[in-house]
């Protein structure tokens, strides 16, 4: 499995799909912090995950399957519950739990973004360490991301901060993993593993006591649509596109673009502030993610 970036030559090569998976990922997935705090306004927290990740991974399997794709061995399945679990209810349900917890949008993003983090740890520890450049993309993300998070309210939410720690490392190490396991081929690898991972989520929420009792608004309803289609069908579908095709730092790097998007969604809808720090911290923060792409081609 390639760990390199191929070349930009025209909109038919393999690199398109690259760069569309990456734009999908920055903008999508960077709204969908917003998408959930609104969710979760009608919506238990763990139940809404769960269910959202249940509902697109049976969509795509049964899509996949009308189309002839090839139904998983046994050994396919249990790999993608092992994968599922970690970056469905470690990665999101963590994340999600965060911002019922009152966590604003944009600040989860912020600490969603120290991910790459975890994900060159991992990495190095399977064999493959980072590149000096990609080191130094990464330490100028991490600036970027504690000047942005330098005057958020975190202290006085210590779980919500550790659900958000939790939910990086078990998201990056659910990426670099499913490198080393025999996993489904192609999209039906999202497709079961969100199948999978959102079982447990439904287990504690229903354990815990999370219960519907009401019909949710047409806010809560419409983000938690949203998160159903364009969140998990689409967005999962192009990051694990990625993670078969280049390397973890890069297939990570959505993690610096995010806070960004989250932040100016959050201000635009939620009324979230931000501030002079944030304001200096996004070009930080992009220029990041350009340094990580630049590492990448020089690699090949």
């Amino acid at each position: 499995m390639s760990h390199t970036t191929p070349s930009i030559r025209s909109p038919s090569t393999p690199s398109s799909g690259i760069w569309f998976s990456l734009f999908s990922l920055y903008l999508i997935w960077g709204s969908t912090y917003l998408g959930i705090r609104f969710a979760v306004q009608d919506i238990p927290p763990f139940l809404m995950a769960g269910t959202r990740f249940l509902i697109a991974g049976a969509i795509m399997y049964g899509i996949l399957r009308l189309r002839g794709e090839a139904h998983p061995t046994r050994v396919q399945w249990i790999s993608a519950g092992k994968v599922g679990v970690l970056l469905m209810l470690g990665g999101n349900g963590l994340v999600t739990f965060a911002e019922k917890l009152g966590v604003s949008s944009g600040l989860a993003a912020t600490v969603i973004a120290i991910m790459p983090l975890w994900a060159a740890l991992f990495s190095g520890l399977f064999g493959r360490w980072p590149s000096p450049l990609e080191w130094a993309g990464m330490g100028l993300g991490t600036l970027g991301i504690v000047l942005l998070s330098s005057d958020g309210n975190l202290k006085s939410n210590p779980i919500g901060l550790l659900a958000l720690l939790g939910a990086t490392a078990t998201w990056a190490l659910g990426s670099v993993w499913s490198r080393h396991l025999e996993m489904p081929k192609n999209l039906m690898a999202p497709a079961t593993e969100m199948m999978l991972g959102s079982l447990p989520m439904i287990a504690i929420g229903l354990f815990s006591g999370e219960r519907i009792t009401t019909m949710p608004g047409p806010l809560a309803l419409g983000s938690y649509f949203y998160l159903i289609s364009f969140g998990s069908i689409i967005a999962f579908s192009a990051y694990m596109y990625l993670t078969a095709r280049v390397s973890s730092t890069v297939a990570t790097s959505y993690a610096y673009v995010n806070p960004v998007v989250a932040l100016l969604l959050g201000a635009l809808f939620a009324h979230e502030i931000i501030t002079p720090q944030a304001m200096i911290a996004m070009p930080l923060i992009l220029g990041a993610v350009a340094l990580v792409g630049y590492a990448q081609r020089q690699k090949k």
